[in-house]
């Protein structure tokens, strides 16, 4: 029987401490990737087969760099120079794409096998602080307050562009304060995190806030629990408060608290939060240079890290994948050598190990359309963003599939949201 695959706990400071694995296993450290100062939100695992860590700029410039690790070797393997710091970075599920949110409130999504930068557009009035992706829809949040959602299809298909009455799906601006963190749920669910002391819910399809939970002190990160309605959110306190997300405070009151309780074992600020797939284990990083890892069933802390003396800004969980890559290419800074966005028709990723999650509904409905459009229009080609209508008959069921796929992202929610209300009758 052969044994199983390693999993790495990843912990990035924005000091210059490089980035440290340990084995989650026995708890030795595995591996120091250096150098590397990364930002809060700017740690990525691209398919869990190499790391990719935007840097913060140096104090007297503007510039950022973002560097790429693989899991064997402790130096940087490819740096690349993006057009602004990126404050906020994140890959697709299948690492076929990266998503960088810059300083300047701009947002860049680039490939990743040939660096090119097949898009980028205006975003925000402020810096992009956090990302969040739920299938192909993609969530923004800013110092601006506000948090905005796109669909990627029609980002990527610029005669959908010309089409929409504005670039972002949907505009949510019910957060006083910077957003400081997102995650998505199951469902088309999302939480948020901001300096305004509240974490708010919202259904991503709809483009409305569901709920909102007000905390005592400044949460800085969230995490959700797969296996039910909760999630974890890290307070400047130092504490990990453990949030029900199925608990209306505007309809209940402030007598029937959304806060089940609080993990505590940090002396500053919880400034990243991290769950694995089961739901079983939570790391924390902290402001206090140390790292832990907490059993959510027992709420214990089962390994404790000691990253630098420096402040922890980004946590992992990650199952190195070590296979032959082609080499990494550097990241573009524009889209083409004349810096003019260039028609190109995109095509979705599909690899063959690729397992849909268990009642994930739209990721099953994803497929089939993809199959149908590799059967009636011979092609993978989901839209194409030129004039020529040599793919016309793609880009209508592109169309038609971001038509289906928004009711099935409403319905999806509506049937979490039911799930909800009955775990709280009960």
């Amino acid at each position: 029987m052969s044994p199983p695959p390693k999993q790495l706990v990843l912990a990035a400071s924005s000091a210059e401490a490089g980035v440290a694995a340990w084995d989650l296993r026995t708890g030795a450290e595995d591996i120091r990737l250096r150098p590397c100062a990364s930002r809060l939100r700017a740690l990525a695992s691209v398919a869990d087969r190499f790391l990719a860590a935007a840097q913060a700029p140096p104090a007297r410039g503007n510039s950022g760099i973002v560097h790429f690790y693989h899991w064997d070797k402790p130096q940087v393997a490819v740096k690349s120079f993006p057009a602004e710091p990126i404050r906020a970075l994140i890959a697709d599920a299948e690492g076929s794409y990266l998503i960088g949110g810059g300083g300047n409130g701009n947002i860049f999504l680039w490939e990743v096998t040939g660096g090119e930068l097949l898009y980028t557009w205006h975003a925000h009035y402020r810096a992009v602080r956090c990302l969040a992706l739920y299938d192909y829809l993609l969530v923004s949040g800013s110092e601006d307050g506000s948090i905005r959602v796109w669909d990627l299809i029609t980002v990527l298909d610029e005669q959908s562009r010309l089409d929409a009455n504005t670039s972002y799906l949907h505009n949510l601006s019910q957060h006083a304060l910077p957003v400081t963190d997102i995650a998505c749920f199951l469902g088309g669910i999302a939480v948020s995190s901001s300096e305004d002391r509240t974490c708010k819910i919202w259904s991503i399809s709809e483009g409305r806030m569901l709920r909102s939970v007000s905390f005592p002190v400044i949460i800085d990160s969230v995490a959700l629990d797969p296996r039910s309605h909760i999630f974890y959110a890290g307070g400047r306190d130092g504490k990990i408060y453990v949030t029900a997300m199925g608990v209306d405070v505007i309809s209940h009151g402030s007598d029937e608290s959304p806060i089940l309780g609080a993990l505590d074992d940090h002396s500053k600020a919880v400034t990243s939060l991290a769950t694995s797939i089961d739901g079983l284990l939570l790391v924390s990083g902290s402001e206090d240079g140390n790292v832990r890892v907490w059993d959510t069933r027992s709420q214990q802390v089962t390994r404790k890290f000691k990253h630098s003396q420096g402040p922890v800004t980004n946590v992992l969980i990650v199952t190195p994948k070590r296979v032959n890559l082609p080499p990494l290419q550097p990241l573009s800074k524009v889209c083409s050598a004349s810096g003019v966005v260039e028609p190109r028709a995109v095509i979705l990723p599909r690899p063959e190990n690729d397992v849909p999650i268990a009642g994930n509904l739209s990721s099953i409905f994803l497929e089939r359309c993809l199959d149908e459009l590799q059967k009636h229009g011979g092609s993978s080609r989901l839209f194409d963003s030129g004039s020529s209508t040599q793919y016309g008959a793609p880009n209508q069921q592109g169309t038609k599939w971001r038509s289906r796929y928004l009711e099935l992202q409403d319905l999806f929610a509506h049937e979490v949201l039911d799930q909800m209300s009955s775990s709280r009758d009960t």
